[in-house]
């Protein structure tokens, strides 16, 4: 009911009362008819003739004001307000630089469709679901460069991550480049929280920064690093081109996890170890849940009192039905 949209009652328990309407409408039938009566006359010559009255028509309007008063009156009781409510939320972002191997190790396919386009594909999805954190992208391997600086514009990082490939730089493992790029981009930001996700499948066997100094410098820009080997235990299939075509040939997973967990020991971060795109998913979702953007969130309501106007209409009624009965309807059966 349009009347009472974004209405809320203080007691709405008054409502019940409403059961008084139909009672009362009830004793008034019943009463109506212990009041008529039959007079029997022989002839009615003599009698003058009574020219209807419309007075006698509406005699009844008593109960219907005395009705819709009633209903007011218990609306009135009912205590209507009015409810308005707003809120005010502060959210302290993240800043978070995604430092990825783009070597060409990074093409094994012990991942689907490759290690490369999964690391893609789950990073692309763990920045869709944080709309509140800025986002930025190194990618390394021989060397080191930023495809894309801390945004919060992220439809524009995704379009930037899914481009990138192997073979836009130097091929090599530069882990400790990879991060020390990351940590210049974050090294004036003015967030509580700094984190780099670095991810690589290798050893640092290139860069003129070792990757332990790199994590030297972003302890001192207390910047937290999350370390990600990818690659499957053992031997992992690699695609070589051939004059036959593409043929596999089995290469050795090598990934430094001691330098790896070193780097994530001395910035206060985590390393782990993904062996398939399941596994990469899961670690993506702890990262998520290690590193949550602060948000307070203070609510308002505002209540106005609508019983006012409900108590005047039932006063308006009775008023009416008072002076109608005392005045034109005076006499007549009500």
């Amino acid at each position: 009911m349009s009347w009472f949209k974004g209405i809320e009652f203080a007691h709405p328990a008054f409502f019940w009362l409403l059961i008084i309407i139909p009672l009362m409408v009830g004793w008034y039938i019943w009463k109506q008819r212990q009041l008529q009566g039959n007079l029997s006359v022989p002839t009615l010559r003599g009698f003058t003739v009574i020219r209807k009255s419309n007075v006698a028509r509406f005699r009844h309007v008593g109960i219907v004001l005395r009705s819709l008063a009633m209903a007011a009156l218990i609306v009135a009781l009912a205590r209507p307000q009015s409810s308005l409510s707003w809120q005010d939320s502060t959210t302290e972002g993240i800043d978070i630089m995604i430092a990825s191997d783009i070597s060409g190790s990074m093409l094994a396919e012990d991942f689907k469709p490759n290690r490369l386009e999964a690391g893609k594909n789950i990073a692309i999805n763990f920045i869709q679901n944080r709309p509140n954190d800025r986002i930025g992208l190194v990618i390394f391997s021989g060397e080191s460069f930023t495809q894309c600086p801390l945004t919060i514009d992220h439809d524009v990082l995704v379009n930037l991550y899914a481009d990138i490939k192997n073979g836009m730089i130097q091929d090599g493992t530069a882990i400790g480049m990879g991060l020390a790029t990351a940590v210049n981009r974050l090294r004036t930001s003015d967030a509580k929280s700094k984190v780099v996700i670095l991810l690589t499948d290798g050893s640092n066997n290139s860069g003129s920064i070792p990757p332990i100094t790199a994590a030297e410098i972003a302890k001192q820009f207390g910047v937290r690093v999350y370390t990600v080997g990818l690659g499957t235990n053992g031997y992992a299939p690699y695609p070589v081109q051939t004059p036959f075509g593409v043929q596999y040939q089995r290469m050795k997973v090598d990934i430094d996890e001691g330098t790896l967990s070193k780097i994530a020991r001395i910035t206060g971060g985590k390393y782990f170890r993904a062996t398939d795109n399941e596994t990469l998913k899961q670690i993506y979702v702890q990262i998520d849940k290690l590193e949550k953007a602060k948000i307070d969130v203070t609510q308002y309501h505002k209540k106005t009192e609508m019983f006012l106007p409900w108590a005047i209409i039932a006063l308006i009624l009775l008023s009416l039905e008072f002076l109608l009965k005392n005045t034109l309807f005076k006499g007549a059966l009500t």
